[in-house]
């Protein structure tokens, strides 16, 4: 899932009205930093932000897709080695556990570990009566 782009609602709102000040006057100044030139560096400072974030959030989703393709690749090359070695040594021997198989013997099915479960009586619960 790539990452989502960032826009600002705030810098479209100021870039209309940075517009409509200038066509009032280019060079309306009211002091204390509260200028149309001012206001038109701030708006230039937030584009350029924004463009950098969302080139680097650009560059995440590609690393982000290269490390998946290498984590499958990987996940194929781990498994065709321990093939490799269960089919050397053999799923019973310890070179297979010490590769990372689990021995055969070890297995424990799942329809085992339910029939154990299922065995199990719990307790009963008696119902609480309210009021």
């Amino acid at each position: 899932m790539t990452l989502p782009k960032r826009s600002s609602r705030i810098l479209e709102k100021a870039l209309q009205r940075a517009s409509g000040m200038q066509a009032i006057d280019p060079n309306l100044d009211f002091g204390s930093s509260n200028s149309l030139q001012n206001m038109q560096q701030i708006i230039e400072e937030l584009r350029n932000k924004l463009n950098a974030h969302n080139t680097a959030l650009a560059v995440i989703d590609a690393s982000k897709t290269d490390i998946d393709k290498l984590e499958k690749t990987l996940s194929v090359v781990c498994e065709n080695m321990l093939m490799s070695v269960a089919g050397r040594y053999g799923k019973e021997s310890a070179e297979y556990v010490q590769a990372g198989g689990v021995l055969k013997s070890d297995r424990i099915r799942k329809g085992t570990i339910t029939r154990i479960k299922s065995g199990v009586e719990k307790p009963p619960v008696e119902p609480i009566e309210t009021a």
